[in-house]
């Protein structure tokens, strides 16, 4: 590529690591800790080990806390961290049906099984500044907020409901959607070729770079694009992960849950192999809370199952340029030394104009000659 080492030498490099760590540090009264950025940031947490494709809160921590901030080089350090780690095992299949929910709501139905759960969410909020947080003290904080809630969020029951689909699905008004390959994709071994299997896709889109995908997402709403659905079932819980138990695969062992962010969309009618005609289901599964990235998601994902010209129906241009590591490392490549391109740039230039100019001097010379 024509690319030359960075010159001044290794002490250079390591006074402009110090003077990062310096300006990270010069105008702040404390340090954050670690424990702060993973329990009042979680927003920021989930989108960062969404696209780190790990689901660790308190590296994503260390990770935000590295990077001053930046989610995408957050997620830069997560996804290499993640790289060096052995695969021990597989996780069984997690069925989002039996996640713990905290919250849950349909935009297609007024009533459903269970009713609307609102949840943990901005939506219903005014976007004006709480200028009250410059100074908040987090007991009175915690102890007001107690007093203001009829119950103890970590003293409720487990909450779990019913899918909405499965209602349409009982009814025949809803295609199925089965994965066809056997074994899915594992995009952290295979290398992406196309056209993708469906597992490939929902992999490359559940670690897709939040801006990136909602932009593309929004583009197709707008009529570049064919999918504008309804939100049937958003839901936002705690699902558990369970391995097969080493000394007997018929078993499982419960490791631990995690929190994800399900998006189930209805799109328009389709003719299924049936000859029925059905709804067409759009799919988001994410890391944390993180309801946008997932709703894009299940635009995204129905949007490649769609033929079309336009950019979201496009399967390579989509799952190429939503990877933030990938979009990200290629244009801060940019600032590495481009010096040996950049001057064959130069001698081409500077040839072509010294042609032009011998070509506007031979024009005159011409135009000067007396005629016979």
């Amino acid at each position: 590529m024509g690319y030359v080492a960075v010159t001044g030498g290794q002490e250079a490099i390591e006074a402009a690591d110090h003077l990062t760590q310096w300006y990270r540090l010069k105008d702040a009264d404390h340090s954050l800790k670690v424990s702060d950025i993973e329990h009042q940031m979680r927003l920021l947490i989930d989108r960062v080990m969404g696209e780190g494709g790990l689901y660790a809160p308190e590296y994503a921590a260390i990770a935000l806390k590295q990077a001053e901030g930046d989610p995408a080089e957050a997620a830069f350090l997560l996804r290499a961290y993640r790289s060096t780690l052995a695969r021990n095992y597989y996780s069984e299949t997690v069925e989002p049906e039996e996640m713990r929910i905290i919250r849950r709501i349909s935009s297609s139905f007024k009533d459903i099984p269970g009713g609307q759960m609102l949840g943990p969410t901005y939506d219903y909020r005014h976007r004006l500044l709480n200028f009250d947080l410059r100074n908040e003290d987090y007991q009175n904080a915690l102890h007001d907020l107690l007093d203001r809630l009829s119950i103890d969020p970590d003293q409720s029951a487990p909450l779990k409901f019913r899918k909405v689909t499965d209602l349409l699905r009982e009814q025949g008004l809803l295609g199925k959607s089965v994965l066809s390959e056997e074994e899915p994709f594992d995009m952290t071994r295979q290398k992406l070729t196309f056209p993708a299997p469906r597992s490939a896709r929902l992999q490359a889109l559940a670690r897709g770079e939040t801006g990136a995908m909602t932009a593309l997402a929004y583009s197709s709403l707008r009529g570049y694009g064919a999918v504008h659905p309804t939100i049937g079932e958003l839901r936002v819980g705690y699902a558990e992960m369970t391995i097969p138990y080493p000394y007997d695969e018929q078993e499982s062992l419960y490791i631990g849950e995690v929190m994800l962010t399900e998006v189930e969309t209805i799109n328009s009618f389709t003719l299924n192999d049936d000859g029925a005609v059905t709804f067409r289901l759009g799919y988001g599964l994410t890391f944390g809370q993180n309801e946008t990235k997932a709703i894009a998601m299940a635009i995204l994902e129905q949007s490649l199952e769609t033929e079309g010209e336009s950019p979201t129906q496009d399967e390579e241009f989509v799952l190429l340029h939503i990877d933030s590591v990938e979009a990200n490392g290629f244009v801060s490549h940019l600032k590495l030394p481009h010096y040996i391109t950049f001057q064959s740039k130069l001698d081409v230039l500077r040839q072509s104009r010294k042609l032009s100019m011998d070509k506007k001097k031979h024009d005159r010379q011409i135009s000067k000659e007396p005629e016979m």
